[in-house]
């Protein structure tokens, strides 16, 4: 437990989504004054929680939630997270992303607001011929999901620098653990088809290299990020990559979650769809400048957060 985050009124945006919901547990277990919104969340309060219906892409709404909560620091997380929707459907992917971003940004201008993090994706860098992705590395995005992070990364730390606003953006690495319905993810989705007893479906030829970050992990980048900030310790505008350092291919990661469930019969069904749909074959990030820094790494390897998750889906699924 952390004494500094006690007492600290903490806003955060997409509270009822995976990464969200486990930033609000974790601010209250340190003692924090949590606002969760989301547009689909049930007024209510519990505790030092308080639960607010809002949408992000509505100006006068988070102005509303920012005037009534008073926040000392905010972490908006609220996205619309899905690849496949936002490329059928990218205006509303753009729309959630990148001016809900602006929405947030242009109220927190204006409010005695101590630290804004801002949550960007791996996905912005587009493709790169160096790995590990390191933060002075362009931004080269080129599918609406990515280029939805890519805006809502650039206007975060146009904030800072043309306004002062004391804001920060992590871009993480491919978040997983309990609590993920999102079965578009091949985690989630291994876990689901392993425990019915079913062949997993692996949409790509199985080769593409990723980086997993386990849910425990990105909650304490998010909070000594934001505290770090608060402090001024690191300067406003300033980009963080957190992952584990240690990518898998995503076969690789499929048999693990076979061997941890103790079905290595159910062989992986490969559609080998990436050699169709330009899905980048590499990425992956350094985290040296979170370590050196922020002092952050990562505690959880990738075999001890898929027990943890696999136990989870196991008595939740």
């Amino acid at each position: 437990m952390d004494s500094f985050w006690n007492g600290k009124r903490v806003l955060v945006t997409g509270a009822n989504g995976f990464l969200g919901s486990h930033l609000c547990f974790g601010l209250i277990k340190n003692g924090a004054k949590v606002c969760g919104i989301d547009k689909d969340a049930g007024e209510r309060k519990a505790g030092g929680f308080k639960a607010v219906k809002c949408d992000i892409v509505d100006f006068k709404s988070v102005e509303k939630a920012f005037s009534l909560f008073k926040p000392d620091i905010c972490l908006h997380v609220a996205a619309q997270p899905i690849v496949g929707i936002a490329n059928k459907s990218p205006l509303s992917t753009f729309k959630v992303n990148i001016e809900g971003t602006w929405n947030i940004l242009e109220v927190a201008k204006n409010r005695i607001l101590k630290a804004l993090v801002v949550a960007s994706s791996e996905q912005v860098y587009g493709e790169h011929k160096k790995l590990p992705y390191e933060e002075d590395a362009a931004l080269l995005a080129l599918r609406p999901y990515d280029a939805s992070k890519s805006c809502t990364d650039i206007l975060a730390r146009a904030y800072a620098h043309t306004y002062g606003l004391n804001t920060a953006v992590t871009r993480c690495a491919n978040i997983y653990g309990p609590g993920d319905f999102n079965f578009s993810r091949i985690i989630p989705d291994t876990m689901q088809s392993v425990i019915a007893n079913k062949r997993p479906v692996i949409r790509s030829d199985g080769t593409p290299l990723r980086d997993y970050l386990y849910i425990n992990d990105a909650v304490e980048a998010y909070l000594v990020l934001a505290k770090s900030l608060y402090l001024g310790k690191i300067k406003a505008g300033e980009a963080f990559n957190f992952g584990s350092g240690k990518p898998v291919s995503v076969l690789s990661l499929v048999k693990a979650i076979l061997r941890i469930a103790k079905k290595p019969n159910l062989k992986p069904e490969i559609l080998g769809r990436n050699k169709f749909s330009g899905e980048i074959r590499k990425q992956y990030l350094s985290s040296l400048k979170a370590r050196k820094i922020l002092g952050w790494k990562c505690q959880y390897s990738l075999e001890q957060g898929l027990k943890d998750s696999f136990e989870w889906y196991c008595k939740n699924l």
